[in-house]
């Protein structure tokens, strides 16, 4: 028999997880709908930054420095990562792109297996989020809560550096006509590689997030990479609104199903996105026409 406070409270952790899948996906779709390119190395990137901040809260003892370290470093990857070898695949087929962006993910979680070794890792929640609020009607975990406000101002961040700035101004008109933006004397290539950047930090930073929540592992990032696609699809590819509707679609089939039958959340979660490719082959919020 299902409680009305236990169904709040699934609820409340499909909030939680969508937030951060929402915030996971939208690097992904930004990676995507500006470069073309299919990361499959960006769930391993969520895992670096919750380990890189992990290593930083070691260090410092202060979660906003974690959070900031972890969140940097896996930018600086990106930016590496894009330098030396995405920016060779830009116009090769999409399968090249997959395989070396899966072989990435690899070499990046077996590096960490062997400094960090398979055991689990734990960041504690700053002292403002510790313990439990009482909601009135049930009991809640705070840091739960407060990853739901600190993911909103991300993708607040996000949308604003995106349509409200010089930088998403190049980025959008760069997606349509590169050589146009490239003759008024904008490297387009550059700009890119900061969008690669941003795309990965998004990754990192809710990887950190995360990291109070869940125990860190090195394999962390393949079931987030799985989801992540999933939500991409459901909320259209390169859509960066249709990332955090996807996200919370998803994070509330998987917390709900789970109260059910924990065995059947990933089922769900494909028959819904089966659902809409029927309905919409787009996603909710896809573009029609976009490759």
């Amino acid at each position: 028999m299902i409680s009305w406070p236990n169904l709040v409270s699934q609820l409340f952790n499909g909030l939680a997880l969508g937030a951060l899948l929402a915030l996971i996906s939208s690097g992904l779709t930004i990676i995507y709908g500006t470069l073309g390119v299919l990361n499959l190395a960006h769930g391993a990137m969520f895992m670096i930054g919750g380990y890189a901040g992990f290593v930083a809260y070691q260090y410092t003892e202060s979660f906003v420095l974690a959070v900031i370290a972890g969140s940097l470093f896996v930018m600086l990857l990106g930016i590496v990562m894009e330098r030396l070898i995405i920016r060779h695949f830009y116009h090769r087929p999409h399968e090249d792109q997959l395989l070396v962006t899966f072989g990435l993910g690899i070499c990046f979680v077996e590096l960490v297996r062997l400094i960090f070794s398979s055991q689990s890792q734990l960041v504690p929640p700053p002292a403002l989020f510790q313990g439990i609020t009482n909601l009135g009607f049930m009991f809640y975990p705070t840091y739960r809560l407060a990853v739901v406000g600190i993911v909103a101002i991300a993708l607040g961040a996000l949308f604003i550096v995106l349509y409200r700035t010089r930088l998403g101004m190049i980025v959008r008109a760069g997606i349509e006509d590169s050589v146009m933006v490239d003759s008024l004397g904008i490297n387009v290539y550059r700009v890119f590689m900061v969008v690669f950047g941003i795309g990965a930090m998004a990754a990192g930073f809710a990887g950190i997030v995360n990291a109070p929540v869940v125990s860190l592992t090195p394999g962390i990032g393949d079931d987030i990479l799985v989801q992540t696609f999933v939500v991409v699809v459901i909320g259209g590819v390169g859509s960066f609104p249709g990332a955090i509707l996807g996200g919370l679609i998803a994070g509330e089939i998987i917390s709900v199903t789970s109260m059910f039958n924990p065995g059947y959340a990933y089922v769900m979660l494909f028959a819904a996105m089966t659902l809409v490719l029927v309905v919409r082959p787009h996603g909710l919020l896809g573009v029609q026409g976009r490759e």
